[in-house]
């Protein structure tokens, strides 16, 4: 009988995996070693910078590997050395076999989603933006392809209505969290029966592939739901943008905050009533200011109130805010 706790590699790069290698370490593992990515300079200074993963390793003096390849032979050598029992994986890049085939009881991955559901870099934008009431984590072992590899563990979670991608990816991330300890004591005392992805017969796979620019424009021609959805599932990052037009002139708008807005009388004021939508213009993208501090918009079907919002070269603002310097007068969102 031995009282040896796990010897374990940690690969991450971003504070979605800080989460998950504080739990590690809190819990008595043997942190081997940390991988994260190469400093970087960032912002208009072009200033280093480097991950939250290395400010933590940092912090706790333990060691760290920054390779630019991970298939450099010098890396892997310094793997094999660690003589890790377990790797895990949270937030980083695509691994070569070379390297997830190195420890003896497997290298894991942590998704924020319930795989075989929204395999791919953004799963928890996309679960928003689709509108979904449920997700969670799952953690898996890494194989030749992406997300496919055998489930060790998962958990559920809710979305609530207001959720945005923000709130989502914090309750996510401690769940995630206290499921890679489960998952690294699972395989170290060989409880964990991994399991293939199976889908749901009828069920329809999402997939979460990266969000691009284009990806977060707003089509105020779709029904007020659908852009409701998309306003939280990328707020605040990327965030969903838009366009102000009058004439030649142009305002670029990120949304980061979004109400349904629901029920005008004929005058154009709030019924109270909270069962139908209506919307207070004739075309989409139709502005109508509501007491002088309320940015309503019309929707291919439906209303939205923007609540927060940031205009190019500006701090992030409440509506009430930006609306005490702006005019609307011919102004339209497209």
């Amino acid at each position: 009988m031995t009282d040896r706790k796990p010897r374990i590699v940690f690969m991450g790069t971003p504070e979605f995996a800080v989460a998950s290698l504080k739990a590690l370490h809190d819990s008595g593992c043997d942190i081997a070693a940390v991988v994260t990515v190469p400093d970087r300079p960032a912002g208009r200074g072009r200033k280093m910078t480097f991950s939250p993963v290395k400010d933590y390793a940092l912090d706790n003096k333990l060691q760290l590997l920054q390779p630019e390849k991970l298939r450099d032979p010098e890396f892997i050598s310094k793997l094999k050395d660690l003589n890790a029992d377990i790797f895990v994986v949270v937030a980083f890049r695509m691994l070569p076999e070379a390297v997830w085939s190195i420890p003896p009881m497997g290298t894991f991955n942590l998704h924020a989603s319930l795989l075989p559901q929204y395999r791919g870099a953004a799963p928890i934008n996309h679960a928003i933006m689709n509108g979904e009431t449920r997700t969670g984590v799952t953690t898996f072992l890494i194989d030749k392809e992406i997300d496919t590899g055998m489930i060790l563990l998962s958990r559920e979670a809710e979305i609530s209505p207001d959720d945005t991608a923000g709130s989502l990816h914090d309750r996510l991330m401690l769940t995630g969290a206290a499921l890679t300890v489960d998952t690294v004591d699972g395989l170290f005392t060989r409880s964990l029966k991994p399991k293939p992805q199976k889908s749901v017969a009828g069920e329809q796979l999402m997939p979460a592939p990266k969000i691009f620019p284009a990806d977060t424009v707003i089509d105020w021609k779709k029904p007020a739901k659908l852009v409701h959805n998309l306003i939280r599932g990328l707020s605040p990052y990327p965030g969903a943008t838009t366009s102000l037009r009058k004439g030649d002139n142009l305002i670029r708008l990120k949304v980061l905050g979004s109400n349904l807005y629901i029920d005008f009388d004929s005058h154009g004021n709030n019924g109270g009533n909270n069962q139908k939508d209506s919307q207070p213009g004739t075309f989409p993208g139709r502005l109508t200011i509501m007491e002088k501090s309320r940015l309503i918009v019309s929707c291919g079907e439906g209303t939205v109130e923007i609540t927060s919002l940031v205009p190019e070269g500006r701090k992030r603002m409440s509506s009430a805010e930006f609306l005490r310097g702006f005019d609307p007068a011919g102004w339209e969102l497209a």
